[in-house]
């Protein structure tokens, strides 16, 4: 029987609206994440691999990494776009910014951010939440952080006729063992017992000093420093022995960035050095080396280190949840687990070092649980209102030489 038009029209009008939803669909809410690191390489892909990752299991949401540097280079963008109007939704920057980005009113409160909770943020080791929190409110999550370690050479320690197992428990040790590693030829030196860099992060490694020294360089709420305790001066002292003095330590300025090399050259035996290059280490020496804890001077202790998620006020309430969720997926103990194990740093909770994967691998490198086990003696890095004035001017006066 043929349809008329009328009755055609009036069956399409009866038909259920199935169809409309998947032309309109929702579009997937968008999230910049930036991540401080300058080039391409393994980190970049491991970033690129787990956004994709989160992208699968969160099929509304696309996050786009922008990679933005160096540190440094990171907090000026992020600031620069955050003044311009187009910051990014969540960022890693260093726990010693948080007081310039509440100052400058660009991050939210996670306390108040959808989706967190008071049990997910405890879960955290106190040390990182040192960086992370003040005033009882928690403004960073603790993601890519560190300390500081000592890396020898076991192999140096050996012909020196020290136990290559054991490094130098206090700074007396300390001075002992690089006396006896240091050789010199004639006016020179072809290897050095020590080296702790005084270039890059000078105020990161005196902090390490002064904090065994036990003395702190500022208070929690980041309005008061206390570079004139006589501990201070005590500390950059012992420093500054061990070039003038001992001559165990080249003089001059001990650059952060060649440290590493000129270890796996076998110019120095032992370093001071964040444990993010652990991996590096592991990679690069040519020869067994050991990592330990630093030694104590009146206490053991580090300052911590490394970067904090950030979420910015700027972001809409969609991309504030989106954001929140993918702090959660980078920071599950699986993968802050895999995180740690992939790059050195320190995965930031307990629950990431009670995977099975994380102890078996601290089964068969027990290396890797060196800056964990340091915790409890670590101190938050030098972080102030006003910082990088602040910071500046201890760079500028603790140099050793």
């Amino acid at each position: 029987m043929p349809v008329t038009r009328r009755a055609a029209l009036g069956a399409l009008a009866a038909l259920p609206a199935l169809s409309a939803p998947a032309v309109w669909a929702q579009a997937p809410v968008q999230v910049t994440f930036n991540y401080p690191v300058a080039v391409g390489g393994p980190i970049t892909r491991t970033i690129d691999g787990y956004c994709a990752d989160f992208e699968r299991a969160n099929p509304g949401i696309r996050v786009r990494p922008v990679y933005t540097g160096t540190y440094q280079d990171s907090i000026t963008k992020a600031l620069t776009a955050a003044r311009g109007g187009d910051a990014p939704q969540i960022a890693c920057l260093l726990s010693t910014d948080m007081f310039t980005l509440i100052d400058e009113g660009v991050v939210a409160l996670w306390d108040e951010l959808p989706g967190t909770d008071k049990a997910w943020m405890d879960g955290f080791y106190p040390a990182f939440m040192e960086n992370s929190r003040t005033g009882g409110k928690t403004w960073g999550i603790p993601f890519q952080r560190s300390t500081i370690v000592m890396y020898y050479n076991k192999d140096m320690f050996r012909d020196a006729g020290l136990n290559p197992e054991v490094a130098p428990r206090n700074w007396a040790e300390q001075v002992e063992f690089a006396q006896k590693l240091t050789k010199r030829q004639g006016d020179g030196v072809s290897q050095w017992g020590i080296q702790i860099p005084s270039s890059g992060f000078p105020y990161w490694l005196f902090q390490a000093l002064t904090t065994q020294n036990d003395v702190r360089l500022m208070n929690e709420a980041g309005d008061r420093t206390f570079f004139a305790d006589p501990k201070v001066a005590e500390a950059l002292s012992y420093w500054h022995d061990l070039s003038a003095r001992y001559r165990v330590q080249p003089s001059g300025i001990v650059e952060w960035g060649t440290t590493p090399r000129d270890f796996f050259e076998r110019k120095v035996a032992m370093m001071w050095t964040t444990t993010g290059n652990l991996t590096n280490v592991r990679t690069n020496a040519p020869f067994p080396f050991g990592v330990a804890m630093l030694p104590e001077g009146r206490r053991r202790g580090s300052p911590t280190g490394g970067g904090n998620l950030y979420v910015f006020k700027s972001a809409s309430p969609a991309q504030r949840e989106a954001a929140v969720k993918f702090a959660r997926f980078l920071t599950e103990p699986e993968r802050a687990a895999q995180w740690g194990m992939d790059t050195g740093y320190v995965a930031v909770s307990p629950a990431a070092w009670e995977t099975e994967k994380m102890k078996a691998y601290v089964a068969g490198f027990p290396a890797a649980a060196v800056a964990r086990d340091q915790l409890p003696y670590s101190v938050a890095e030098l972080s102030t209102h006003e910082n990088q004035r602040v910071t500046k001017a201890l760079n500028d006066g603790c140099r050793p030489c």
